[in-house]
C-alpha cells in the first residue's frame, strides 16, 4: 500500500507543523480518550449498572492483553521502513480504527448479563489493546522523532501538551459537567449518540496529524541504511540497564498511578463529597480554578525549563504539587480551600505537563549515544504499557474501593412517588430532596443517593489524598534524573556518527 505523502518538507520544524500536526491534529483522539478516562467508568457503574467482581477484575485482565499488544506494536514500529517513516504509517491506520472501536465501547446490547460482559470485554480490548495502542504509540513518538534540536523539540512538546490540556481541562472538565452531563444523565441512548459524534470527529483530525508531521530523526538512520535488528530481550536489556531510562519509567509509573486514580475519582468527588450529583457547578469550579495555571504555563514553563533545566523545574513543581494536594485533602469538603489547593497543585504540575515528552526524548538520545542503537518503538512500548496497565489496574482498584466502602449508584424514576417507593423499599436516602431534583426533558428523574462516610473518605483519598505521596515520590526520583547534563555534546556526537555513515554509504554506492 502506497501511503499519502507528508505535507511537511522543511528540514526544520515549521509553524504549520506545530499548529496543525501537533496542536490540532491529535485533538480528536485525545478528546475521546480524555472523555473515556473520566466518564467510561461512570457509564459502566451508573448507566449499565455494573457491579461486583466483573467490574473490578475485567479492566485488570484486559491490561495483560494490552501489555502484549504494546510490546508487539513497539517491535513493529522499530521494524517498519517506509518513505513516510516508521511511526507515521500506523498513525494513518489508527485514524480509522479509533472511531470505530470508540463507538463499540458504548453500543452494549440490551441483553442478559453474560452477553453484556462479553461485549464489554471485546469492545474494551478492541479500543485500548488494539486501536488506541496503535494511535498512542505512533502519536507519542512524533516529538522524539521530529527533530534532534532541543529547542524545537521542546516547543513541539509544549504544543502537544496544550492539546491534551485543552481536551481534558476545558472540554471534559468544564463543558461536560456544566452542560453535557446534566443533559444526558443516565440515558443510554444519549450516551451512545454523544460518544459516536466524538469518535467520528477523531477521524479527520488524526489524518491532519499524519499529513502535518515529519520524522526527521528516522530519516537520518534510513539514509545511512541503519536498522534496528536486535532481539527483543537485547533491546529490553539495553533499556533496563540504563539508569536514566529506569528512572524515567519509575517516574512515569508513579505519576500515572496518582493521575489515573484522580481522574477516575473526579466525578464521584464532585458529585458526593464537594457538591451534589451533576449540579453543573462544583466540577466546573474545581476545573476552572485548578486549570487556570495550565493556561499560564503555555508562556512560562518552557522559558523556565531552558534557563534552569527541565528536570529541575519539574522537581520543584512536584513539591508544590504535594502541598496543594495536602490542602485539598485536609479540607476536602470546603470548596474555597479545595479551589486554593487545586490552584497550587496545578501550578506545581505545569512543568511535568509541558516538558515530559521532551525529557523522555532526551533519555532516548542518551541511550542512542551510549549504545549506537535507536530504540524508539521498544522504549515507547514500555511507556505505553505503564500508561494503559495503570488505567486498568487503578480502575479495578477504584471499583473495588467503591464496592468495599458501600457505594450505591443513582437510579431513575418516572415520578416523585415512584422514587419515594424505591427509596423506602431499599432503606436508602436521597442526596437532596426529591422535589428539588430537576427532571430530564422527558420527565425522568435521576435520583442520587446519600453515601456513607466510608465512601466519602475513599473518594477523597482517590481524588486528592494519594497525590500527596506521589508528588513527594516524584520529586525524589527527579533528583537523580540528570539526563540533560552534557546532552548537546552527546547529540553532536550522534549527528557526526550518522554523517560519517551516510558518507560511507555514498562512497559504496559510487
Amino acid at each position: 500500500m502506497k501511503l499519502p505523502r507528508s505535507l511537511v518538507n522543511s528540514p526544520n520544524v515549521t509553524k504549520r507543523e506545530k499548529w496543525l500536526g501537533y496542536l490540532l491534529g491529535p485533538a480528536g483522539a485525545l478528546l475521546l480518550n480524555a472523555v473515556l478516562a473520566t466518564y467510561l467508568n461512570v457509564y459502566y457503574t451508573d448507566v449499565l449498572k455494573l457491579t461486583g467482581a466483573f467490574i473490578v477484575i475485567f479492566p485488570m485482565i484486559s491490561k495483560v492483553i494490552d501489555a502484549i499488544t504494546n510490546v508487539v506494536m513497539g517491535q513493529v514500529i522499530d521494524r517498519t521502513r517506509t518513505k513516510e517513516g516508521k511511526a507515521r504509517p500506523w498513525l494513518f491506520l489508527s485514524a480509522f480504527l479509533v472511531p470505530i472501536t470508540g463507538i463499540l465501547l458504548f453500543t452494549v446490547p440490551e441483553s442478559n448479563d453474560t452477553v453484556k460482559a462479553i461485549w464489554i470485554m471485546i469492545s474494551y480490548n478492541l479500543f485500548y489493546s488494539f486501536a488506541y495502542t496503535i494511535f498512542n504509540m505512533s502519536h507519542g513518538l512524533m516529538v522524539p522523532l521530529s527533530t534532534r534540536n532541543s529547542t524545537e523539540r521542546g516547543g513541539l512538546s509544549v504544543f502537544n501538551q496544550i492539546t491534551t490540556i485543552m481536551m481534558s481541562g476545558i472540554l471534559v472538565a468544564l463543558i461536560f459537567p456544566m452542560l453535557i452531563m446534566p443533559a444526558i444523565g443516565v440515558d443510554k441512548g444519549k450516551w451512545i449518540t454523544l460518544m459516536s459524534i466524538i469518535s467520528i470527529v477523531a477521524l479527520p483530525l488524526t489524518l491532519l496529524e499524519y499529513f502535518f508531521t515529519k520524522e526527521r530523526v528516522t530519516e537520518e538512520t534510513t539514509q545511512a541504511g541503519e536498522e534496528t535488528k536486535l532481539p527483543f530481550l537485547k533491546q529490553m536489556k539495553i533499556l533496563f540497564t540504563d539508569k536514566y531510562m529506569i528512572l524515567m519509567y519509575a517516574y512515569f509509573l508513579l505519576y500515572t498511578v496518582g493521575m489515573t486514580l484522580k481522574n477516575i475519582g473526579l466525578v464521584y468527588y464532585c458529585n458526593y463529597v464537594l457538591g451534589t450529583y451533576n449540579d453543573g457547578v462544583t466540577q466546573m469550579l474545581v476545573s476552572v480554578i485548578g486549570g487556570i495555571p495550565m493556561g499560564i504555563g503555555i508562556f512560562a514553563v518552557w522559558p523556565l525549563a531552558k534557563k534552569f533545566g527541565k528536570r529541575n523545574v519539574t522537581m520543584v513543581g512536584f513539591i508544590l504539587y504535594a502541598v496543594g494536594s495536602l490542602i485539598c485533602w485536609i479540607f476536602s469538603t470546603n470548596l474555597v480551600m479545595v479551589l486554593i489547593g487545586q490552584f497550587i497543585k496545578n501550578i506545581g504540575g505545569l512543568p511535568c505537563a509541558y516538558v515530559f515528552m521532551a525529557l523522555f526524548a532526551d533519555c532516548l538520545d542518551h541511550v542512542e549515544w551510549k549504545t549506537d542503537v535507536r530504540l524508539d518503538g521498544a522504549a515507547m512500548s514500555i511507556y505505553n504499557i505503564i500508561a494503559v496497565a495503570m488505567v486498568g489496574i487503578m480502575t479495578g482498584v477504584f471499583n473495588w474501593m467503591l464496592s468495599a466502602s458501600g457505594y450505591i449508584a443513582p437510579f431513575t424514576a418516572n415520578s416523585i412517588g415512584e422514587a419515594s417507593s424505591v427509596l423506602a423499599a431499599n432503606g436508602w436516602a436521597s442526596q437532596i430532596a426529591l422535589d428539588a431534583i430537576k427532571p430530564a426533558a422527558d420527565g425522568v428523574l435521576t435520583v442520587a443517593l446519600a453515601q456513607s462516610e466510608s465512601v466519602s473518605w475513599m473518594i477523597s483519598f482517590a481524588f486528592v489524598g494519594l497525590e500527596v505521596f506521589t508528588g513527594i515520590g516524584l520529586a525524589v526520583i527527579l533528583f537523580f534524573l540528570n539526563v540533560e547534563k552534557d546532552l548537546p555534546k552527546k547529540q553532536a556526537e550522534i549527528k557526526a556518527r550518522h554523517e560519517a555513515k551516510n558518507a560511507e554509504a555514498a562512497e559504496i554506492a559510487e
